[in-house]
């Protein structure tokens, strides 16, 4: 095993950027399940810094700004509603999720299905148009 890794709860946090943050946090709160830890708002309502938490993994995000890291990502409707990446959500039951992805104004990409290897899940996108892949699939088990 590489020593490079921290030995810590969480080693890999996506890191994201919402031109409304306060709203895709309620969204992702109240959607799919995560829970806010640490919430840095500024004076005028955006965001600074936030940490969402994930069972044992965690999310950072903040308000789209334009700034020197801001300016190395682009928010999916910058690209034709493409992303270069998405994250997997390891959930309990992925139909209660999926209902509430529909029930929220989330958009259903990739319908909900039994894999062949294991797991069901299907894939979605947020109100902003970031994509998550949802499933009860567990690489680790």
């Amino acid at each position: 095993m590489s020593n490079i890794p921290k030995q810590t709860l969480c080693n890999v946090m996506p890191c994201m950027r919402y031109r409304d943050a306060p709203a895709a946090i309620d969204w992702l709160c109240g959607t799919l399940g995560f829970e806010v830890q640490f919430v840095v708002p500024n004076e005028d309502g955006t965001i600074a810094h936030a940490q969402l938490t994930f069972g044992n993994s965690m999310i950072m995000l903040g308000s789209a700004f334009d700034t020197e890291y801001g300016r190395l990502l682009k928010q999916p409707d910058d690209i034709g509603g493409y992303v270069t990446q998405s994250t997997y959500l390891v959930v309990n039951d992925a139909d209660v999720v999926y209902d509430r992805v529909r029930e929220n104004g989330g958009r259903i990409l990739l319908d909900i299905k039994d894999e062949d290897y294991g797991g069901r899940g299907f894939t979605c996108s947020d109100r902003e148009g970031h994509v998550w892949s949802v499933g009860t699939y567990d690489p680790y088990a």
